[in-house]
């Protein structure tokens, strides 16, 4: 038998993950896990109320579930169209149409996806050139800075003022020639900030003098109190051609582990974000957009009567926390509540993590909705049944 030379055809020394990371940069080197999932995994670690994740306890409308079930029972069980079913797109184009003041063709301008998150990483691919920059609010949704990274883009952070409004010079001097787009979230997560028509169209004319595509994420806009109104930057003059609006069913009908969002764009941005959403995930769930459907058939009454549910939780927890000597004001939207801790004494990762297991609540540290900052905040969601905050709320006057 004939021997290869040394070192030919040979198979070469393993290397360790450890050698081949430090050799092999990666996108995701860039940005940490959900923090958000994070206190979510110590809350049913320490048994603690989780007031930190945004999902409701209580059932979602009982015609959601009915639905559900008889797609099931109908062996609506294989794929949808790739961009979602015809007729949940068809409720979709006229849903908007009659609360938002947008018209979308359901055949070319409206794509359901697994859910607001997938919406906005397959709208932010479908956009972006490496290279480019993303205009960010700040402080924001902890997702938004990882999903620019992972598109190729900078994340340019603007922050808003200590009352949420906009400085308009701060955000004149963030818009450049490298700025391809803007993520916009109204009302807010996680501030419950619901941005005004002024505030949209200064938005709007800096989008068209930079030639910047705006991605809204507007999927609390039925969850608003004290008269405020939620405004689709889309139905502004102007933007009808360089808005992404995103939605999703999970906030309005306590849906949120069904995965069933949309992305709404004129036909030439929807046929690049239909495109990455075939690759990413093929489709939504098949029933569950059929039980959509439903979703969409509900009464106005029940939107008035979801934002009077959330108002009273929204009470409860206000009382609650300012009980406790949380600093903080009521939201004018969304279902959370953004509080000052400086009287505390402690950072918002180590309090947090106090609450967790002393207290046994859980809320998320503000560090996770900044570039930079943030560490003298708390965010808590009142999505929970009114027997839970209360709970809480008992459990959280331990501290004074």
């Amino acid at each position: 038998m004939k021997h290869a030379p040394a070192g030919a055809g040979t198979i070469p020394p393993a290397q360790s993950p450890g050698a081949f990371f430090s050799t092999h940069p990666s996108r995701a080197d860039t940005f940490t896990e959900s923090v958000i999932r994070e206190m979510t995994r110590l809350a049913l670690k320490h048994d603690a109320i989780n007031l930190a994740q945004g999902f409701p306890d209580f059932p979602c409308p009982p015609e959601l579930k009915l639905a559900a079930c008889e797609a099931l029972n109908d062996d609506i069980n294989q794929y949808a169209i790739t961009w979602g079913a015809k007729d949940l797109r068809e409720a979709l184009s006229q849903r908007v149409k009659k609360f938002n003041a947008m018209q979308f063709d359901p055949e070319t301008e409206i794509t359901v996806t697994c859910g607001s998150t997938e919406a906005m990483m397959a709208s932010m691919l479908a956009i972006i050139q490496p290279g480019d920059e993303v205009v960010v609010p700040e402080p924001f949704y902890e997702n938004y800075g990882p999903d620019a990274q992972i598109s190729g883009a900078s994340p340019k952070f603007v922050p808003l003022a200590d009352d949420f409004s906009i400085d308009e010079e701060a955000w004149k001097a963030a818009f450049s020639k490298k700025t391809r787009a803007i993520i916009l979230n109204t009302p807010n997560n996680p501030t419950g900030k619901i941005f005004t028509k002024k505030e949209l169209s200064f938005i709007a004319d800096l989008c068209i003098e930079h030639n910047a595509v705006a991605i809204t994420d507007e999927i609390y806009e039925h969850i608003v109190y004290d008269g405020h109104r939620h405004i689709s930057l889309g139905s502004l003059p102007g933007m009808e051609d360089r808005t992404i609006t995103i939605g999703s069913f999970s906030k309005t009908y306590s849906v949120t582990g069904w995965r069933v969002g949309y992305a709404l764009a004129d036909a030439a941005l929807t046929s690049r974000i239909r495109k990455i959403h075939d690759f990413l995930t093929v489709g939504a769930p098949a029933p569950l957009q059929r039980a959509c459907v439903a979703a969409l058939q509900l009464p106005e009454s029940y939107y008035k009567e979801l934002a009077v549910e959330y108002d009273r939780k929204r009470q409860i927890l206000y009382k609650g926390l300012k009980k406790a000597g949380f600093a903080c004001d009521l939201p004018e939207g969304a279902y959370y509540m953004f509080t000052d801790i400086s009287s505390f004494g402690m950072s918002d990762t180590a309090f947090a993590r106090h609450l967790v297991e002393t207290a046994g609540v859980a809320a998320v540290p503000g560090s996770s909705f900044y570039h930079t900052g943030g560490e003298t905040k708390l965010r808590f969601t009142f999505s929970k049944k009114d027997e839970t905050l209360t709970e809480a709320c008992r459990r959280l006057e331990r501290l004074t």
